[in-house]
């Protein structure tokens, strides 16, 4: 697989999203959770979106409880969460797993395709993000602790790569 046009997942609401729908956008794709120290990032994450998407940026939010049980919540529970504590507005889905023999396909094509440090291919905590041209190709992983408006400069460029 050369892109991540290949893959689909379930929206939120339960709805097979094929990333296909996304092709000729910049993506930032998210690993979340709504019990993390970095949760306050979805702030920064919603203004992103609400900067660049009518350039061409879309979010993608994959929760996940694989890291300290700060996802426990059903579907329902985390899209409530997220929208009346940060009004997330950027596309949401359901919870994953993002390492192990159930990560979801996904998320081991971007951990391949953009290992972390020292080539390590598993995710380490919540809060990675994986910002994908608009060819579908995986440009650049950033860590956790990177601020989502630390990104711009990134999707900037993206953007501007018509």
């Amino acid at each position: 697989m050369n892109s991540i046009y290949q893959f689909s997942a379930n929206s939120i609401a339960g709805e097979t999203v094929a990333l296909e729908n996304y092709r000729g956008k910049v993506l930032l794709i998210v690993n979340t959770a709504s019990q993390c120290g970095f949760t306050p990032q979805y702030r920064e994450l919603e203004a992103l979106y609400q900067t660049y998407k009518s350039r061409g940026l879309e979010i993608l939010g994959f929760p996940c409880n694989q890291f300290g049980s700060q996802e426990p919540g059903d579907s329902q529970t985390i899209a409530e969460f997220c929208e009346l504590n940060f009004s997330v507005s950027f596309p949401m889905f359901e919870k994953i797993e993002v390492n192990g023999k159930h990560a979801h396909p996904l998320f081991n094509y971007l951990k391949a395709a953009a290992p972390g440090l020292l080539g390590s291919q598993s995710i380490k905590w919540n809060f990675n993000k994986f910002l994908v041209g608009r060819d579908g190709k995986v440009y650049k992983r950033y860590a956790p602790i990177v601020s989502p408006s630390a990104i711009s400069r990134g999707i900037e460029r993206l953007l501007k790569n018509d």
